[in-house]
């Protein structure tokens, strides 16, 4: 199967009440639509990282999120990870000001993960960063993961 490290706004799409936002709303439904068979059709992890972040904020949502995460495999940070994402930096993949972001791609991808999924378009899945991003990957020694959405991967199956 497939590998995908789900990055913390996917969990808190699946997580918590519907928004009042139709965007957002519409959103939710789709990635709660694809966590629902993602497990039968993926290896999914997520990171320390990411524990870090759903724990933050209101407890009973972060309880939520936290609930999502549970018994998932965790990938950690590495060295390597904490230098590819000083290069993600450095080369104008994400900006200075993003560190986590930076972060969440450099451990999915020294950790030879298929896809990253996201509903983050400002910095992790932005058309005008994704050639930097993979670029810098590359030169990095590193296999870039397919950065994508939970409907994007809803619409992929890969019975392999």
């Amino acid at each position: 199967m497939k590998s995908v490290y789900i990055e913390t706004t996917v969990v808190g799409n699946i997580a918590g009440r519907f928004h009042s936002n139709p965007q957002i709303a519409s959103r939710q439904t789709v990635t709660r639509n694809w966590w629902s068979t993602a497990l039968d059709r993926y290896d999914i992890f997520a990171s320390g990282l990411v524990i870090d972040e759903c724990s933050a904020g209101d407890p009973t949502a972060a309880t939520e999120r936290l609930l999502i995460l549970d018994g998932l495999p965790l990938i950690e940070s590495s060295d390597d990870a904490e230098i590819l994402a000083k290069a993600l930096i450095d080369g104008y993949g994400v900006p200075a000001s993003e560190p986590r972001d930076a972060a969440h791609i450099s451990i999915a991808a020294t950790n030879g993960i298929d896809f990253l999924a996201t509903w983050n378009f400002k910095h992790i899945l932005n058309p005008s960063t994704t050639r930097i991003i993979e670029s810098i990957c590359r030169d990095c020694g590193f296999e870039p993961p397919s950065l994508c959405t939970p409907e994007q991967l809803l619409e992929t199956y890969d019975d392999s």
